[in-house]
């Protein structure tokens, strides 16, 4: 079993007196890592599953009383789907407050449906978490820096999803499942999404524009709804961990563009998927758009899952000068040009002299892995 980066600090706060909340999209290995946490100590596990109607009336407008004679003698309990469980946080309230020796688990995949249920109630409560499709850095740590980078050309295509890392010759068909079904259940049955095939639509459309800026207006008017709606359900995908947005830079330059953002998928096999397209790298015309996908994801992966409070942007201007990843950390800039090919790092003269103590690096295929990685440098 491949290891993950936060299994060990969620180790740390077990029985520390506060509910533990593991938010990430279905699929991604959340109640696998459970099972291998809970396995791993002498206490009694009682486990909860939110999908099931049964657990869902049990766990809903329920009662210390009610909860004391459910659990027994079960000294950590596990509420796995905790966002289909109706005032979740109120449950998970009462268990912490009133039994005090329990330690409760519970995992969501939709994280705008289980973050609005357990925000007020666990105010000063909770420990939370954050697990992602595995990481280029999680599987160097499983098998080695070289045995990775000699996949990455896969990875580019098939991305990270635990089922597909696992998968020898059926990825195509494992990733059109998952993209198909799994991913976006929680959106359709939550949020009671009426026009299951304008969301297609819109991934679609999202797809095509990874490393571009992204206007809901244009969007809308392709698609023929109102921008409104799109960026609803834009804002949905980011709360089931499909996407994430990035947003333009500007502090010194007139024309710096101030309002821009653009939208990358967590996972590059989810991204091939919704387009269809498993084609490989070198028949590929998007092979620039699949590697700026996967530079960025597994920087943000690395970034949250080594606990790195890192602010994140793109740079560009009216006279189309752009720069594709800054960050900002502790006052300090940071700018990246992220090419496949080794080449001479071009920073705009605008950029320089309007930021001129920014740090300027361009990652390729030859350096990335110092980028994405502990063992590689990752922190600079």
């Amino acid at each position: 079993m491949i290891q993950r980066i936060i299994e060990q600090n969620i180790k740390d706060r077990l029985f520390k007196g506060k509910a533990i909340i593991i938010y990430g999209a279905r699929q991604v290995g959340k109640t696998t890592l459970v099972e291998k946490i809970t396995s791993q100590t002498q206490e009694k596990v009682l486990y909860f599953n939110g999908d099931e109607a049964d657990v869902r009336e049990l766990l809903s407008n329920t009662t210390s009383a009610k909860l004391r004679a459910f659990i027994g003698d079960s000294k950590i309990v596990v509420i796995d789907e905790a966002q289909r469980v109706e005032d979740v946080g109120l449950t998970i309230k009462l268990i912490t407050d009133q039994i005090k020796d329990v330690q409760v688990i519970a995992t969501g995949s939709s994280a705008f449906e289980l973050i609005n249920m357990v925000n007020e109630p666990l105010t000063g409560r909770k420990f939370e978490f954050h697990l992602f499709p595995l990481s280029f850095e999680e599987m160097v740590n499983d098998h080695g820096m070289l045995a990775e980078t000699r996949m990455i050309e896969h990875r580019l295509v098939y991305g990270y999803y635990p089922e597909i890392v696992k998968a020898s010759g059926n990825e195509t068909e494992l990733l059109k499942l998952i993209a198909g079904s799994y991913l976006y259940k929680d959106l359709l049955i939550l949020e009671g999404i009426k026009k299951p095939v304008l969301l297609e639509k819109i991934l679609k459309t999202l797809a095509l524009q990874v490393g571009s800026e992204v206007s809901y207006n244009e969007i809308g008017n392709l698609l023929k709804v109102k921008s409104e709606t799109i960026e609803k359900y834009i804002s949905l995908l980011e709360k089931v961990y499909v996407i994430f947005q990035i947003s333009s830079y500007s502090r010194n330059v007139r024309n710096e563009i101030r309002k821009g953002k653009k939208i990358y998928f967590y996972d590059n096999g989810i991204r091939n998927a919704i387009l269809g397209n498993f084609n490989l790298i070198n028949t590929r015309t998007d092979w620039g758009s699949l590697w700026e996908n996967f530079i960025l994801s597994e920087r943000i992966k690395f970034l949250k899952n080594n606990n790195m409070d890192v602010s994140t942007y793109f740079w560009r201007t009216t006279q189309q000068q752009e720069i594709d990843y800054i960050e900002e950390f502790q006052g300090k800039l940071n700018a990246y040009e992220i090419k496949w090919k080794k080449s001479k790092l071009k920073i705009p003269l605008t950029f320089k002299k309007a930021y001129p103590d920014s740090e300027n690096h361009l990652i390729n295929s030859d350096n990335f892995y110092e980028f994405l990685s502990k063992s590689g440098g990752g922190l600079d």
